[in-house]
């Protein structure tokens, strides 16, 4: 209006009866980024080099093993190397070349979320929840990362793995070996929205499986509230009552409570009576042999052979009438060669 009327009156009358500062009128969009224009060249010693040698340079870095530096760690490092700069620019080189740490993680496609936060299972494998516990070892002075699959029908813990990381490809052994032994064809599996399981292959895996996946909401732990409340029973019975004095120590005390918790402490949830118990007695749904104790074991001892032999030898993959069973592997000997059996028999059965 403004423009139109400009030639029968002033433009400071205009804006007046249109209400719109003058400053607002006059106002043009800034070609291109504000303030000083951005250097080309870093000084390193007593000469200069181009940015994209700065590139290169924390390229390198980053190519090193377990290296995962943010800006600030990136600059103290290129400062070692007698280059001049500080971390704003390291933070724009990195930024321009995507080599930024910490960015959040975006799963592509729908996800199935979370209808009812109550699960109502009538047999075993109906329903599977599964999630990641920290677990600190003393004696190396760091988090361990345990990753459990419980069946929410029996409260019975299926499988677990304890290992320094958990990434996708761990979460995809694991589902696998779930099938080899049982089959995940129309099971429920629930979990949180971490990025080992919101990962594009986990999915898909799983989607070959004929199994529903399905996540919690954001911040919503009480959605999977089966395997919270096992964390929450394992951390007062064992990690707080025990000091681990090494990862392989650590190892052996989550197998041998593992098997205390299947076979010999009764829960509340299903009748007071053992997740072994509650399993066996949906078994006529299912066409798996259970395992059954040996005689010898005694199970008022956690610490006699009994807890060896549950995690090791009733689901070791070298039994020629057991399935693969990947993630009981607290007591085997021999990881390395069962890793390698579980990996043959995957390729093998499943291409």
């Amino acid at each position: 209006m403004i423009a139109e009327y400009n030639q029968k009156a002033t433009v400071q009358d205009l804006c007046t009866w249109a209400e719109v500062p003058r400053s607002s009128f006059h106002y043009s969009a800034h070609p291109g980024p504000r303030g000083m224009k951005a250097s080309t060249h870093t000084r390193i010693g007593d000469g200069l080099v181009e940015n994209s040698m700065v590139v290169e340079q924390i390229r390198a870095i980053l190519q090193m093993d377990y290296c995962v530096y943010g800006y600030a760690v990136m600059t103290q490092e290129l400062k070692g190397l007698e280059y001049l700069i500080n971390k704003k620019k390291v933070y724009r080189l990195m930024k321009e070349s995507h080599l930024l740490c910490g960015r959040r993680i975006k799963a592509q496609g729908k996800r199935q979320w979370v209808s009812h936060r109550r699960i109502k299972a009538a047999r075993p494998l109906e329903y599977l929840c599964l999630d990641i516990k920290y677990v600190w070892v003393q004696g190396d002075n760091r988090h361990y990362y345990q990753l459990s699959v419980i069946d929410v029908f029996s409260r019975r813990i299926l499988c677990w793995i304890f290992q320094r990381n958990i990434r996708q490809q761990d979460v995809v052994a694991l589902m696998r070996s779930l099938d080899l032994r049982f089959g995940l064809k129309g099971v429920i599996i629930r979990n949180d929205n971490g990025s080992q399981f919101i990962a594009h292959s986990v999915r898909e895996t799983l989607r070959e499986m004929e199994a529903r996946q399905e996540f919690t909401h954001v911040a919503t732990p009480e959605e999977n509230a089966y395997i919270e409340a096992f964390h929450s029973i394992q951390q007062r019975e064992l990690m707080d009552r025990f000091t681990f004095s090494s990862f392989y120590d650590a190892k052996q005390h989550i197998g041998k409570y593992m098997y205390w918790y299947n076979h010999v402490r009764r829960h509340g949830a299903i009748g007071w009576i053992t997740p072994t118990q509650k399993w066996e007695q949906g078994l006529s749904w299912l066409t798996v042999r259970p395992p059954s104790a040996p005689a010898s074991a005694d199970l008022s001892r956690p610490d006699q052979d009994y807890a060896l032999w549950a995690a090791s030898a009733s689901y070791s993959l070298d039994k020629a009438d057991e399935p693969g069973y990947l993630c009981l592997t607290g007591y085997q000997e021999k990881d390395d060669l069962v890793a390698n059996h579980f990996k043959k028999s995957v390729q093998l059965i499943r291409g």
